[in-house]
């Protein structure tokens, strides 16, 4: 068959970064359609560039189609829905029309090319302008983020200090002690980090002392071994928490301390001069320095302004193996009573070693091994508890870690201890920053997948509404319809039931939204939103489930949710490809969800009808009419081994797949000029491969071919194919490449004379002869 003749691509697809960057440095006029994934570039205007290009001749006029979801120098432009196209030239932007007005675009495209001639040519300058509808939208940004600025000014800081437990006494086990001496009188936790300072960090820290003769010994003492640092505050102001810290730690001198303060912690810690046990900050300004320097991403703590809304704070609890066994509900029944909210919540057994992680910190205590070996004796129950100062209100809800009988006889460490052990039955973090870590250790950032299903669909924005309300991040969506093969595969779990037939006809009657959503426990905090797979069971045990809220019956169930952790990542790979995602996995690394739109990774999905696959080489490839565009899709069917959607599910991603979505439509149109729809007559082999060997002779024909964007017979005498082309040429250079190409023909005819498969090319291209216009 001869080949056809290849569409230049008019539009540069802009998709990345990269790509950006490397169009507006290239020299001319770049006319760039800005266009979203959900509705995508202005197609109307595609004829109209092309035309003008031809009439134009002009090397310097590109033209290109950026998509905004995925270009960050676009990240203004989404949202939008009116066409917008913007015209830049030496990587300025120098004009812009918004709305698809033709005839203003292609006025400004002229006058825009005369004035970058005349810019090459030295005869002027580029003007640079900017976009009104930007520039407005980044004067409201602007104007916001001064007015959150003032705000931040005008609020007022909270006092703090800060304190380390020095070596000493974390070597001898005390700083639990000294933590719930702390709590006793009042003073709350904000940060807390257990480290060792090194000789350098101590001399920069202690650098105020360097004078003084026990320098040296101070150093060597405090970079000895781990130190807890804090950062602490007291009240609703905070400004008396430093007085209050230095009056509780005592003097400065252990000696002293014992003397004039015996119950002071110095006094009950510290052993010799500058082994003092404890430190506590001495004015704000020597606080706010020791907090940049142990803590330097940490905020200054504010007051909160008079009826501002509350801010929730997390914490981890633990309920440990016994007090499990025995009394569960009852304590649960008490955390709600207390204000809390129970977030989050998993029971799990601790192997030794998850334990021994856990618990790090108190290796060297006398109590480790029979810690250990309670918290691995049997299942527990981890929960994420959500509510105002909910770090300081559930340790004061727990009691003390020791003598909690005697000192908060209502407190749950006192009403749920046991006698044959002196290990406390619940946990609570002791800080924000230590609750955010503990979390992740026992839920981990996890991504599961959730469908909304065809019998919900137009119910997504509010099942999505429930979404966010869970705490879950949506990373990235797709609306589509699945095949038969892909449903079939998706549910293979379930193949040979007898449900199974109905469900993948239900899956394929239409579309269905597939998401990835990220949050800590992803996996099970979805399963239990959605609730039991039986609606009406459903309605019965968890009536705020979204399967009792829209669901119908058992098949009808609205929603599907990954049963486990690897069918989750089985299935974000089937639906949505790699996606890779950053170090807390809460999303994506790149630009892969895009807003109303399909996500990145089509793998074995059937796209919807505004979801079309790209046309090879040229923007709008032409389609077969009436009763040959049925022959063909069906020949297209009969050639393909399945549907693309399969293809790709069984392996093809990539190129690979793109490549066959490239043969497949091949297969399936009639040879065509492109996007002017122009059908050809039946050529000699020697003139399509003249045309092959030519190069710029064969291009400059095409573009005689499409001028005006009519459909003219490529067929047509030779001397009038060149009339149509030759409107930029001379009447001499047309007659030179006429007798030029002649004899090339007479030649190549005569190398065919034999040529078996030349009968063959000409039946294969008796269906365009048959359509090209009279």
């Amino acid at each position: 068959m001869a080949r056809r003749k290849q569409e230049i691509q008019l539009q540069q697809e802009i998709e990345t970064a990269e790509e950006w960057e490397e169009m507006i440095a290239k020299e001319g006029l770049w006319v760039v359609d800005v266009y979203q994934e959900w509705c995508g570039p202005c197609a109307a205007m595609v004829g109209n560039f092309r035309r003008l290009k031809n009439e134009l001749g002009d090397d310097l006029l590109h033209f290109a189609a950026a998509k905004a979801d995925t270009v960050d120098s676009l990240e203004k432009y989404r949202g939008r829905c009116e066409p917008c196209f913007l015209f830049f030239a030496g990587g300025v932007l120098v004009a812009y029309v918004h709305g698809a007005n033709s005839p203003v675009i292609l006025r400004t495209i002229t006058e825009q090319l005369k004035a970058e001639h005349k810019v090459i040519d030295g005869n002027g300058e580029r003007k640079e302008v900017k976009d009104p509808i930007i520039s407005n939208l980044e004067e409201r940004e602007k104007a916001q983020y001064d007015e959150e600025e003032n705000e931040k000014e005008e609020e007022e800081k909270k006092g703090f200090t800060v304190a380390i437990i020095k070596p000493d006494a974390v070597r001898e086990g005390k700083a639990e002690e000294i933590l719930q001496q702390m709590e006793e009188a009042g003073i709350e936790i904000l940060a807390k980090e257990e480290r060792q300072m090194t000789e350098d960090e101590a001399r920069t820290f202690y650098d105020h002392l360097k004078d003084e003769e026990y320098f040296e010994d101070l150093i060597q003492f405090m970079s000895s071994g781990p130190s807890c640092v804090l950062v602490l505050t007291k009240g609703h102001k905070g400004d008396t928490v430093i007085t209050e810290w230095r009056e509780l730690i005592g003097p400065t001198s252990v000696e002293e301390a014992k003397d004039k303060a015996p119950q002071s912690l110095r006094a009950k810690y510290g052993s010799e001069k500058c082994m003092n046990a404890l430190h506590g900050s001495d004015s704000p300004e020597t606080a706010a320095r020791e907090m940049a320097f142990f803590f330097p991403d940490m905020a200054i703590p504010t007051i909160p302004a008079p009826g501002s809304k509350p801010q929730l704070q997390r914490t981890l609890a633990l309920i440990r193996p016994d007090a499990f066994s025995k009394n569960k509900d009852e304590i649960i029944e008490k955390i709600k009573e207390a204000g809390f909210k129970i977030a989050l919540h998993k029971e799990m057994t601790l192997t030794e070693e998850q334990a021994k992680e856990f618990y790090k910190e108190h290796t060297d205590k006398p109590y480790f091994d029979e810690l250990i070996a309670r918290m691995t004796s049997g299942p527990l129950m981890a929960l994420g508890l959500a509510r105002e100062d909910a770090v300081s209100e559930w340790r004061k809800v727990l009691g003390p870690t020791v003598n909690a009988k005697e000192e908060a006889p209502d407190s749950l460490r006192a009403q749920f201890s046991i006698d044959e052990s002196s290990i406390n039955q619940l946990h609570g973090s002791d800080s924000p920053e230590t609750a955010e870590k503990e979390i992740q250790k026992f839920f981990p950032m996890e991504q599961t997948v959730a469908a909304i299903k065809p019998d919900a669909f137009s119910t997504k924005d509010e099942i999505i509404a429930k979404i966010h309300e869970a705490g879950f991040r949506i990373a990235a969506r797709k609306e589509t319809t699945i095949t038969k093969d892909i449903a079939e595969e998706f549910y293979g779990e379930h193949k040979g039931k007898e449900y199974f037939d109905d469900l993948v006809g239900h899956m394929t009657s239409g579309p269905t939204m597939f998401m990835v959503l990220s949050r800590e426990d992803a996996v099970s905090g979805w399963r239990e939103v959605i609730g039991p797979t039986n609606p009406e069971q459903a309605q019965t045990e968890a009536p705020e489930s979204i399967r009792a809220m829209y669901g119908k019956d058992i098949l009808l169930n609205a929603v599907h949710g990954s049963s486990d952790i690897d069918q989750a990542r089985s299935t974000i790979k089937q639906v949505f490809g790699d996606l890779e995602f950053q170090p807390d996995e809460s999303e994506p690394t790149k630009d892969q969800e895009e807003p109303g739109g399909t996500a990145q990774g089509d793998d074995g999905v059937k796209k919807d009808e505004e979801d079309e696959p790209p046309k090879p080489d040229g923007e709008e490839a032409a389609k077969p009419d009436g009763d040959e565009a049925q022959a063909q899709s069906e020949q297209t069917e009969s050639e393909q081994p399945k549907d693309e959607g399969e293809a790709q599910a069984k392996g093809e991603s990539g190129e690979e797949a793109e490549a066959n979505q490239e043969t497949t439509e091949s297969q399936s149109k009639p040879d065509d000029e492109g996007v002017t729809e122009q059908k050809t007559e039946e050529r000699p082999a020697s003139e399509a491969k003249e045309e092959d060997k030519t190069g710029s002779k064969g291009e400059d024909a095409k573009e005689g071919d499409v001028k005006d964007g009519e459909n003219k017979a490529e067929g047509k005498a030779e001397d009038e194919q060149k009339g149509e082309d030759a409107s930029k040429a001379t009447e001499e250079s047309e007659t030179k490449e006429e007798e030029t190409k002649q004899d090339e023909d007479t030649k190549e005819e005569d190398a065919k004379k034999d040529d078996e498969t030349k009968t063959e090319q000409k039946e294969e291209t008796k269906p365009e002869e048959q359509q090209a216009p009279a």
